[in-house]
């Protein structure tokens, strides 16, 4: 049930505490990258985790890591019909905490070469995907006391890149569900942010690092470090760092903080 924290004319006011009684995390794009630090993270504050991705090995190997705290669930969130199977089977073993919507893609060609379906498959990973799971889970955190979502958007949610239209279209599609979903849920306890990371280390960058290296000659090393000095740090984010964001916006710390961007990008937006 919910704790009423005081009255207002236009509604109820909650106390920002979760009372589900179970810590319980979902994490989608799980397999890798910043995906496996925060099943890593959630894992070492006590939390059984929901894993979800594509790949059924990596997710089997985080499970056998975890001791058996980690529940690996393969699914392609661009599939629909997957996606609403994966939320009813969560459900039926409790309600969550947590869903931090991690899983997304990238398509890196000038607008000419991007086609409908590039476009498309992007848009279903990185838009559709957190909203289906926001839309499955996010009433039931509502009934159980509250709860936590966290988008993982990007720096690009809130710039523009060359020669990734849909991408950036995708992130700031992403910003806006978030704060659309964050002013409707505000009066139930769920909290809705964005966490926008810069160049991380994960496969996107490697990606990165390898087109850079292969259309002007230069070192991966010289590749990367060309990408690390886009940021005033001049370093590039560690997937942990943005896991240890994670379980910030995920504590009763964050209670009042929702509809929120956090940038986690060496200041490269400033």
């Amino acid at each position: 049930m919910y704790h009423r924290a005081g009255q207002r004319n236009e509604g109820r006011v909650w106390s920002g505490a979760m009372t589900t009684s179970k810590k319980t995390a979902v994490v989608t794009g799980a397999s890798r990258g910043i995906g496996r630090a925060l099943v890593q993270a959630y894992v070492k504050e006590g939390y059984e985790v929901w894993a979800l991705a594509r790949a059924a090995d990596a997710l089997e190997q985080l499970a056998r890591e975890s001791g058996g705290a980690v529940h690996p669930l393969a699914v392609d969130v661009a599939d629909e019909a997957a996606v609403l199977a994966a939320c009813k089977k969560i459900l039926e073993a409790g309600t969550p905490r947590v869903m931090v919507n991690n899983a997304g893609i990238a398509v890196s060609a000038p607008l000419n070469k991007t086609t409908t379906q590039d476009f498309q498959r992007v848009m279903a990973v990185n838009v559709t995907a957190p909203f289906l799971f926001s839309r499955e889970l996010i009433p039931a955190m509502a009934a159980a006391g509250g709860g936590r979502v966290i988008n993982i958007g990007s720096i690009t949610a809130w710039k523009g890149a060359k020669y990734t239209s849909a991408y950036c279209a995708s992130k700031h599609a992403l910003l806006g569900l978030t704060r659309g979903l964050a002013v409707e849920w505000a009066r139930k306890n769920v909290t809705v942010n964005i966490v926008n990371p810069g160049w991380t280390e994960t496969d996107m960058l490697t990606n990165a690092k390898a087109a850079i290296s292969k259309s002007t000659g230069r070192t991966e090393q010289e590749a990367h470090e060309a990408l690390a000095s886009m940021n005033a740090m001049g370093r590039v984010i560690q997937p942990e760092e943005v896991a240890a964001l994670c379980l910030f916006l995920s504590s009763d710390a964050a209670a009042t903080i929702t509809g929120a961007a956090y940038n986690i990008d060496g200041g490269e937006v400033g």
